[in-house]
């Protein structure tokens, strides 16, 4: 049975990942790191709560013996973070340190929710997709033996504290749906839940060798197959 570390599991997908973790057989223990307490529990839990962030990578290496795949669902917004400065050093710094303590204490498998769009033609002037990409490429050069990145579009779901304009965004998605059925849907956005569920299915086809790819990157569409159609809990 297989361990795993959850970075970002109060948030949106985070803590889906964790309630999947958590409810799978096939998994022995779950460790999270974070602000404050996650809202899952369970006898596999074992819940670090650190507020201060410079912290973490230090507790990710204390755990022992080392988790056999991390997943990060880490990010916040500017806003949240008070401003671009503040955002950059959780959505891209923050995340490059775990990596790579995650590397060095012998991780194997690590996963990452990034975003779709982040390597467009306009993508460099955007500091949004410049966090992603340095993320993503950080992950690519350390060598893991799978990197796992998913690149989900709108993030549908309820979140404890509302982006700004979420909920319209996620309204006209779920209005779009309606009219134009499940694949325009899909086309635009995922469930916070399909992505997590993919995420985990991502990281078991990994463990068993089954992964396509060492770098994988699971698009939309893969997404959806991975979380949704393929799924089985």
């Amino acid at each position: 049975m297989s361990t795993a570390a959850v970075i970002g599991s109060t948030g949106l997908v985070g803590s889906h990942i964790l309630s999947t973790l958590l409810n799978s057989d096939a998994v022995a223990a779950v460790h999270t790191i974070s602000r404050r307490a996650p809202k899952s529990s369970g006898a596999k839990l074992q819940a670090a709560v650190e507020p201060d962030t410079t912290q973490w990578a230090g507790k990710l290496s204390a755990i022992t013996p080392p988790p056999t795949t991390v997943f990060s669902a880490l990010g916040t917004t500017r806003q949240a973070a008070g401003g671009i400065a503040n955002q950059w050093k959780i959505d891209h710094d923050l995340n490059i340190e775990l990596a790579k303590a995650a590397k060095a204490r012998g991780v194997r498998n690590f996963v990452f929710i990034s975003s779709a769009g982040t390597r467009g033609l306009l993508s460099g002037h955007v500091p949004y997709a410049q966090m992603k990409v340095g993320v993503e490429d950080a992950i690519k050069e350390l060598g893991f033996d799978h990197a796992v990145i998913l690149r989900p579009g709108l993030i549908i779901g309820e979140r404890e504290k509302a982006h700004q304009g979420g909920w319209l965004m996620n309204a006209f998605v779920n209005g779009l749906g309606r009219i134009a059925g499940q694949g325009a849907r899909d086309a635009l956005g995922q469930d916070a839940d399909v992505i997590a569920k993919a995420a985990v299915h991502a990281a078991r086809l990994a463990e068993e060798g089954k992964a396509p790819e060492k770098y994988w990157v699971v698009e939309q569409a893969d997404i959806v197959r991975l979380g949704r159609t393929e799924w089985k809990d």
